[in-house]
């Protein structure tokens, strides 16, 4: 039986045979690779197992972000998670934005120029406009992250639910201090709401 690492390789092998990688069957999909927009237009999403993610990539120019190419985010959305799973009940003052969506990001994947990882990393709540669930619902969710389908890669989909197995305990890990760095923040400048603070994007990062 092939163990999550296998499975990687496996995908590492077949997409070098094609002269591909991972970020490139993503991109392939598109004439033009463009900042800020997702890829594949209209993001991947499994319909069984109501996972989705996406690849884009910010200005590599920003003084205060790490090099990469590009980066994943991965998520599920409310029909995959659990009901006794519930969003994380704000104070009015932190009502959550109209352009909210039902999904919970669960980790982000950077890339470097030749499609293999580099870092994972946590985002504010304005990033992604997703819900905010607590990190031990966040991790609770970790093992339901599946992409069964063939389109858009069949190896990149793969690749991602494995990744998220071989370093669900470094994810673990950065979803805890993500929650520690929103209240540290939150203690620092208590008049400010911390999850809209555009001053504060990425909660935690470890590199691969």
């Amino acid at each position: 039986m092939q163990t999550p690492e296998d499975k990687i390789k496996e995908c590492y092998r077949v997409l070098g045979k094609a002269g591909s990688n991972i970020v490139w069957e993503i991109l392939r999909q598109s004439d033009k690779f463009y900042q800020w927009d997702h890829y594949p237009k209209g993001d991947v999403y499994d319909s069984e197992t109501h996972c989705q993610y996406y690849y884009h990539a910010h200005n590599p120019e920003a003084s205060d972000r790490l090099p990469e190419h590009g980066h994943f985010h991965i998520f599920i959305r409310k029909p995959g998670i659990p009901k006794k799973i519930k969003a994380a009940t704000l104070p009015t003052a932190w009502q959550v934005p109209d352009n909210t969506q039902e999904l919970c990001h669960l980790i982000a994947i950077a890339m470097d120029d030749k499609g293999f990882p580099i870092r994972l990393f946590t985002v504010n709540r304005w990033v992604t406009a997703e819900s905010w669930y607590h990190a031990k619902d966040v991790i609770k969710l970790l093992d339901l992250f599946a992409i069964d389908h063939t389109w858009p890669s069949w190896p990149t989909n793969i690749w991602l639910t494995e990744m998220v197995k071989i370093h669900k305990l470094t994810i673990i890990e950065l979803i805890k201090k993500r929650d520690k760095a929103l209240k540290a923040w939150q203690k620092k400048y208590p008049n400010v709401n911390p999850y809209e603070d555009r001053n504060l994007e990425i909660l935690s990062c470890r590199n691969l």
